[in-house]
């Protein structure tokens, strides 16, 4: 009976010394301040219609637990270091931030952890995680665009007051992208920390910092793809009024064979547009360069139409104001129309640049 209640009582004891080591470390008073760098080491892909970056990034928290303090002979020591397995077995018996990726989507595809322990107390940790990760995509200067790709690193399961994730100067320096990572048709730029404040429960605040990678894209290949032949398609309803001629007010050539080339220039365009919405999808909804100079040729086609038919079919003009007049117009649209239009164009360019 003594030996079951010694056994009871030790086993008592170990639990409340497990919990006294496990949970939040309150020796520096609340909250617990956690310095948070991050590293983006790989990027595998990112596809843009969705705002999925695929990538392996690595995360680093450093904090201080008292209880975690060697004696005084041991301050000057080297660091207690763990890799891998062993350090999953110390983090299992001691206190670490609740972190976790707020935009991850799906399970990751492979974790890992190193644990440093300094004679202070001080810890750091790095987490290297591999995963998918959204950011929301902005295309109002496609292609001429900057994306910026995030790790949103949240403590959701405790409030703001117990802790709370911040960075200095030499988190900000060590945030960044390793130089072997690349991005096929973007240029990396840098690594930068914001902290936010997340919303919980009952008015409940929870700590975040956002690592954002900025990107640039390359626009070459997009602009010989798909900007030349949507500049291309835009003398195509030009085509159709300077291929006509008049003399005396009387144009030369039947309404019908001018009429073909606004049809065929049409189906040319909206084939352009089904191609670039299949390819770039977000490009579909809000305003863009591609969905303005869709627009525009759409416009043009419309216009070069009316003036097929009122002007070179019906002679609208001519009926109501004589031929001379007529004649005064048709040259009029033959130079206004081209220079309004790629006007147009290239202030739709030039607001993307900007």
């Amino acid at each position: 009976m003594r030996r079951a209640l010694l056994t009871l009582v030790i086993a008592l004891f170990a639990a409340s010394a497990a919990q006294a080591q496990t949970g939040v470390p309150t020796g520096k008073g609340l909250p617990v301040r956690v310095n948070v760098a991050v590293e983006f080491v790989e990027l595998i892909g990112f596809k843009e219609n969705t705002g999925v970056l695929t990538a392996t990034v690595d995360v680093r928290l450093r904090w201080q637990d008292l209880r975690l303090r060697r004696s005084a002979q041991d301050a000057s020591q080297s660091p207690q270091i763990f890799r891998g397995a062993e350090a999953g077995a110390q983090i299992a018996k001691m206190w670490v931030p609740p972190v976790e990726f707020a935009n991850q989507r799906g399970k990751a595809a492979y974790t890992s952890a190193g644990l440093w322990i300094y004679p202070d107390g001080s810890v750091e940790m790095i987490k290297r995680t591999s995963g998918d990760f959204a950011s929301s995509v902005s295309v109002d200067s496609f292609p001429f665009d900057r994306q910026k790709l995030r790790l949103d690193i949240a403590v959701r399961d405790v409030d703001a007051q117990t802790v709370v994730l911040v960075f200095d100067e030499n988190d900000l320096n060590d945030s960044r992208r390793s130089k072997q990572a690349s991005l096929d048709g973007w240029e990396l730029g840098n690594v930068t920390l914001r902290g936010e404040a997340m919303n919980g429960w009952h008015g409940a605040t929870h700590s975040q910092v956002v690592a954002s990678l900025e990107i640039i894209r390359e626009p070459a290949m997009i602009i010989a793809s798909i900007f030349i032949p949507l500049f291309a398609s835009l003398l195509i309803p030009m085509l159709s009024i300077w291929l006509n001629r008049s003399k005396d007010g009387n144009f030369r050539i039947e309404t019908f064979e001018l009429v073909n080339i606004i049809i065929g220039g049409l189906f040319a365009v909206i084939a352009l547009n089904f191609t670039i919405n299949s390819t770039y999808e977000m490009l579909g909804s809000g305003a863009n360069p591609v969905h303005e100079l869709l627009a525009l040729n759409y416009l043009t086609l419309g216009i070069g139409l009316v003036v097929n038919v009122l002007l070179f079919r019906y002679g609208v003009v001519a009926r109501l104001f004589g031929r001379y007049v007529q004649e005064q117009v048709y040259f009029f649209v033959c130079w206004a129309l081209p220079v309004l239009t790629l006007a147009t164009a290239a202030m739709v360019i030039g607001i993307a640049l900007a």
